[in-house]
């Protein structure tokens, strides 16, 4: 399977006349047509829309879902198959990408376990995605509408808008920059290929802890599926969509499973200093029957590929730390080496134990921060969305949102700031 990104790297975002990626790198949106995109009359008494640029003096809050502007433009099926299109299967052929530019979703809380984006200030050094030209979408839910549904709703007009943005460039002739090829060949080649350098799969561990923690595969809520193959070309054009209200810091928002770090450093190192095989999803549940089978039949996969090693991620804490460490156990034991990804609940301090499960055999772990950790965000000019629910939002306590606007809270709070995958401006060396 062959997939070609074709990236346009949008410098600046600006309302007009029309939907186009200009000359100068600005993506120009039209935004009569970007809320019609995104329109849903039967969940939401009104949608407004609001851009927030990197280093202004923004606060995006609470952040529901960040996505990347992504349009097939070649081959089978179209971006968010399950979800917005018919169920081909996608990661071949061609993708536009509106490289640096994304859609965020906010509006009235759904559950506590929304996040915080400053453009500005201390809060942006911890997000990710202060770094990216937003088109932001603030939704105002209809009375009584069950938490669930509102969540949905929310999801669909994001991914809508989203398509619709970069569908809307590419048809105004938006010019490519820069392309990018990701291929695999089928098993059977890829087996004889590089017998010097050890086969490295990918156990990739999607939120499924219930409702408002899904994740969903092909529109498939993933808390239903039993481990399976998924080519890495199909997360590039949205397979898998966030569905989720965990901690906002190590919740995986729908851009991140769009451009998955793990498996783009796969892909550079493939051929190099492994053999990248594939990737195995799986899920984290939450009775002890449905973590064991699970791990069981992630590890049984991997073993059957006969991979030497696994890479292993987590979204979220907690619950999903036992699932973690019982893939690691598993594929250790079955003579699979393994490192894993996860970050720290380590107390504010730092001082408390990190996960909430352990074992001998996890001896290559990468942490991705202790999210625990106390930051101070300063008063910003303008808020889109709304902060009155800061103090209850995890992270948030009583008291986190002052007076003056500042805002306490622990960096569980910021969106992406301990991001599981790596996607995140956090990191750490030794020399």
């Amino acid at each position: 399977m062959k997939l070609e990104l074709q990236r346009s790297k949008v410098k600046n975002i600006a309302w007009g006349d029309k939907t186009a990626f200009l000359a100068c790198g600005t993506l120009q949106i039209n935004k009569e047509e970007f809320l019609a995109a995104a329109a849903d009359a039967e969940h939401f008494i009104s949608m407004t829309a609001e851009l927030a640029r990197p280093g202004e003096s923004v606060r995006i809050c609470p952040v529901k879902d960040v996505i990347q502007p992504r349009y097939k433009t070649e081959g089978p099926g179209q971006e968010f198959p399950g979800m917005l299109s018919g169920v081909e299967t996608v990661g071949s052929g061609k993708t536009f990408v509106l490289d640096g530019a994304a859609v965020v979703t906010t509006g009235r809380i759904v559950n506590f376990q929304e996040g915080i984006i400053d453009m500005t200030g201390e809060g942006a050094k911890y997000t990710p995605f202060s770094s990216l030209m937003n088109a932001v979408l603030v939704f105002e839910p209809i009375e009584g509408l069950e938490k669930h549904e509102y969540e949905k709703a929310c999801r669909l007009a994001g991914f809508r808008a989203a398509l619709y943005l970069a569908e809307a460039a590419w048809k105004a002739g938006a010019a490519v920059d820069s392309t990018e090829i990701y291929e695999l060949l089928p098993f059977d080649e890829s087996m004889k290929l590089y017998p010097e350098l050890p086969k490295v799969a990918y156990i990739y561990m999607l939120q499924t802890q219930g409702l408002l923690h899904d994740t969903y595969v092909y529109g498939v809520d993933a808390k239903r599926i039993l481990p399976t193959i998924i080519h890495p070309n199909e997360t590039m054009d949205g397979a898998i969509v966030s569905g989720n209200c965990v901690s906002a810091c190590d919740k995986n928002p729908t851009y991140v499973h769009q451009n998955n770090p793990v498996i783009k450093n796969l892909y550079a190192r493939h051929g190099k200093d492994i053999n990248f095989i594939g990737v195995i999803i799986t899920n984290e549940n939450v009775t002890l029957m449905d973590k064991e089978r699970s791990s069981n039949y992630a590890v049984k996969l991997a073993s059957m590929l006969g991979v030497d090693g696994v890479v292993i991620s987590e979204e979220g804490f907690g619950n999903p730390d036992a699932d973690l460490i019982m893939n690691c156990r598993k594929a250790e034991q079955a003579g699979i080496r393994t490192a894993l990804i996860t970050d720290e609940y380590a107390g504010r301090d730092g001082g408390s134990q990190s996960l909430a499960d352990a074992t001998k055999e996890a001896d290559a772990v990468v942490t991705a921060g202790n999210a625990n950790m106390i930051v101070v965000l300063p008063p910003l000019d303008t808020i889109i969305g709304f902060t009155d629910y800061t103090d209850v939002i995890a992270g948030g306590f009583d008291g986190s949102l002052r007076p003056d606007g500042s805002i306490e809270v622990e960096l569980q709070a910021i969106t992406g700031a301990t991001n599981e995958l790596g996607f995140s401006p956090l990191g750490a060396q030794t020399w």
